[in-house]
């Protein structure tokens, strides 16, 4: 019963409200219709929006056609160079590292040594062995004015020989010589003639080892030559040089590490001849070409940093296809993934010592391609990468070389020459 007059009360409520209402409405207007203005305001809106979605349109039409479709940028970029490997040639005990990582070496000094005691001994033996070639050497060609001597003294021996022999001959019919005294100047006269034969055998024999040479060039000074250049550059070797200018990193080698040919030591970052490999996607590549222009900006210094480069490279293939474990598409649910390219670019030198950058930094690629009239393959340039550090060990293996000839090779003359002027002035 209750409820029921609930009800009642408020059907009551609710209808007085509406007749309140509608005193209250404007006469001519619908119930539920907009206040007056709305409508307009939201035309006015409409229009404006319409209006900016062109000014956008237009815009981005514009900015398109003159600047968009001429520019290919990618975040998929590092900085790379190249690492330098330090290492051993001979196998030897560390006795000192004069470097550490994030040091800077500069070419040629003296980063690794090894204990040379071995090596010192070997060039010694090797030394020793020639000096000795070259005093042999030098001895083969004092022997050939000897052995040029003694075959004009058996010349002139057999010469005085066959006077005798004419002399008794020509006297035997007087009586005045015997026939066993005609008989010994002919046997005198077949003796030297022997003799002389022999001689002159010695001296063709002694010119056969020393014709068309001289003392350095002697096959026999060669070889022992040869045996101290490799000794000599074995000693050498117990000093590991810088091969590159550059920052030292992943530093392994320890002082008193026993270490052989190819065992590396550290590597060496030459930072003035950094590179940044981009990978663009394989949709970015239509208008790409070498020698075009490329400014970057690096994460480490933020975009008030410019850095400006060009292509000088496209890789032979794909990252996935040189990858170690590739992807194989021919088998199973295959989907289409879009591949990337590394392109090689390569920056402006000032600018990279006005900002340094190192091996691994991000880098933000944008690539300007209004100009494709170059080509993707056949036009990059090739670059080389050499060091002269190891070319003064030959160099200086050469200079010992000859000194020690000169010194073996006067001294070798001046004591064969002495004896020869001793038996002229006898002579004389």
């Amino acid at each position: 019963m209750s409820d029921t007059i609930k009800a009642d009360r408020t059907n009551a409520d609710a209808a007085q409200s509406n007749q309140k209402g509608t005193q209250d409405r404007p006469a001519g207007t619908a119930p539920n219709a907009p206040p007056p203005g709305a409508s307009g305001k939201r035309r006015l809106w409409l229009a404006l929006l319409g209006i900016g979605v062109v000014v956008a349109g237009a815009a981005y039409g514009a900015y398109y056609f003159t600047y968009g479709q001429y520019h290919e940028s990618t975040d998929d970029a590092y900085v790379n160079g190249n690492l330098v490997q330090l290492t051993p040639q001979v196998t030897g005990t560390v006795n000192a590292v004069n470097t550490d990582d994030t040091q800077i070496v500069k070419v040629g000094d003296p980063v690794v040594t090894l204990d040379p005691a071995d090596s010192r001994i070997a060039l010694l033996n090797a030394e020793a062995a020639l000096g000795q070639a070259v005093r042999r050497v030098s001895t083969l060609y004092v022997n050939n004015s000897y052995y040029a001597a003694n075959v004009a003294q058996r010349e002139s021996d057999l010469a005085r020989a066959q006077d005798d022999l004419k002399r008794r001959v020509a006297v035997a019919n007087t009586g005045a010589v015997s026939t066993e005294d005609i008989s010994h100047a002919r046997e005198a006269v077949a003796s030297a003639e022997a003799s002389l034969d022999a001689a002159r055998q010695q001296a063709q024999s002694n010119r056969a080892l020393t014709d068309r040479t001289s003392v350095e060039q002697h096959p026999d000074v060669q070889a022992a030559a040869a045996k101290v250049r490799d000794a000599y550059l074995n000693y050498a070797r117990n000093t590991l040089p810088a091969p590159v200018t550059g920052y030292v990193a992943q530093r392994s080698v320890q002082v008193g590490e026993r270490v052989g040919p190819g065992t590396p030591l550290m590597s060496i970052v030459p930072l003035d001849g950094v590179w940044v490999d981009a990978n663009f996607k394989e949709v970015q590549l239509r208008r790409m070409r070498i020698g075009e222009p490329v400014t970057m900006t690096a994460d480490v210094y933020g975009s008030g940093v410019k850095f400006h480069g060009r292509v000088i490279g496209f890789s032979a293939g794909t990252g996935s296809a040189f990858a170690t474990l590739p992807a194989q598409n021919a088998t199973g649910n295959w989907i289409k993934i879009v591949q990337r390219l590394p392109v090689r670019i390569q920056l402006d030198q000032k600018e990279l010592e006005a900002h340094p950058l190192r091996i691994g930094l991000s880098m933000q690629v944008d690539a300007d391609t209004r100009d494709d009239s170059g080509t993707q393959l056949g036009a990059a340039v090739n670059t080389t990468y050499h060091t002269d550090v190891f070319a003064q060990y030959g160099e200086q293996a050469d200079a010992e070389i000859a000194k020690i000839i000169e010194q073996n090779e006067m001294e070798a003359q001046a004591k064969t020459a002495r004896p020869a002027a001793t038996k002229v002035a006898m002579g004389n």
